[in-house]
């Protein structure tokens, strides 16, 4: 059997951020290429869905393989954005991370309550846990995925589309990173491979 190829994990995080990155700008500066004020949004929501097919078409022509995550994601980008552009109505794009956090957390606790936890499957991790650090870690990330998906839902509707779009780049994206990295102590505590060394 053939190692599966693996991406770069810079160009990994580029591939994920880049559309989000490329949205947040878009919605900047577009009223210099004569976007009014009030149609950013459509503006910079066209090149998220085109940067997100492109993201991961360079993904799959790399490894062969689309990560479910990124996937999921942007399946409901191409399918809310599009229904902004067609309805001219930017409520569907702003419910696409509600509608994306709020899946991955009832998957993820799905799992768990059939005792299958699929945290590994959805960020296509390459972590070796113990069978107890892999269900803490999934209940975890479904917590954090439905605060999100809540958090999305109060500043959207409470904000302005400028403030939310700029919340989704320097909000959501260093809250992610913190949770990330704050889970450390318990990948360390139950990583398997120490675990196998200490038999």
């Amino acid at each position: 059997m053939t190692e599966q190829k693996r991406l770069n994990p810079l160009l990994k995080l580029v591939l994920e951020l880049g559309p989000l990155v490329l949205f947040f700008f878009a919605n900047a500066y577009a009223d210099r290429f004569g976007f009014a004020e009030g149609r950013r949004i459509y503006a910079a929501t066209a090149l998220f869905i085109v940067a997100t097919i492109v993201a991961l078409a360079i993904n799959y022509a790399l490894v062969r393989k689309l990560p479910i995550m990124p996937l999921i994601s942007g399946v409901v980008v191409v399918v809310f954005g599009g229904l902004t552009l067609f309805l001219q109505n930017d409520v569907f794009i702003k419910l696409k991370p509600t509608i994306v956090n709020t899946m991955f957390g009832v998957i993820l606790l799905g799992g768990l309550y059939f005792r299958k936890p699929l945290l590994q499957i959805v960020l296509d991790s390459v972590f070796e846990l113990t069978e107890e650090g892999w269900r803490k870690l999934t209940l975890r990330w479904a917590l954090f995925f439905l605060f999100l998906a809540v958090l999305n839902e109060v500043v959207w509707r409470t904000q302005t589309t400028d403030f939310w779009v700029s919340f989704k780049v320097f909000g959501i994206m260093p809250l992610t990173l913190a949770f990330a990295l704050s889970q450390t102590p318990l990948l360390m505590r139950h990583d398997a491979s120490k675990k196998a060394e200490e038999v």
